[in-house]
């Protein structure tokens, strides 16, 4: 196989494996391996097969150039969702990751969760709320049916503004530190990379 066409082949795989970018990302990182790969046969003086055979397979280099997209998206977005969806392919690469996913996992969970029960309280004021017995906290949120007549619901409707104003602080919170941490693991990386 000639040098152009082997050289040809790995960008066709490369190109194949990018499929989920967009057209604009996939042919700019393809011009951006054709010229290192030339570049590189060129001031070594090694083939261009020499150069390849250095370089990672096509299929784990756009991997890394996928996740670091996914990456570098959700470290400026404010979507659960996107920011999720980072946190867990980081998630395969150590265990800041994994921690960092289930924070946010229960991050939203917890948030979402007292958004919900205080657009619920209207809706079913007799069964949620905050409910104490001997000041002590028996339940909290949405019950059917509520806790058993000794026990009292504490908040009112007063519930309902407690309740979005703490489950917003926490989905706000939780989508500051991860957006941080990708921010932190971007930056860490870029370093790495400067170092080999």
């Amino acid at each position: 196989m000639t040098t152009e066409k082997q050289l040809e082949s790995y960008l066709a795989t490369l190109r194949l494996h990018l499929a989920p970018l967009t057209l604009g990302e996939r042919e700019e990182i393809l011009k951006e391996i054709s010229a290192h790969v030339r570049d590189s046969a060129e001031q070594s003086g090694a083939t261009v097969e020499t150069v390849l055979a250095r370089l990672e397979p096509a299929e784990a280099l756009a991997k890394e150039y996928r996740d670091g997209l996914l990456i570098s998206r959700a470290s400026r977005s404010f979507s659960p969702l996107l920011l999720l969806r980072a946190t867990l392919r980081l998630s395969s690469k150590g265990i800041a990751g994994i921690a960092v996913f289930f924070v946010g996992l229960f991050g939203y969970a917890i948030g979402g969760g007292l958004v919900i029960t205080a657009l619920l309280k209207p809706i079913f004021p007799a069964n949620t709320g905050l409910w104490m017995l001997d000041g002590h906290v028996v339940s909290s949120g949405v019950l059917f049916p509520p806790p058993a007549a000794p026990a009292h619901e504490v908040l009112g409707m007063s519930y309902i503004l407690i309740a979005l104003v703490a489950g917003s602080l926490t989905l706000l919170s939780t989508t500051w530190a991860i957006r941080v941490f990708l921010g932190l693991s971007r930056g860490l990386e870029a370093q790495l990379s400067r170092l080999e």
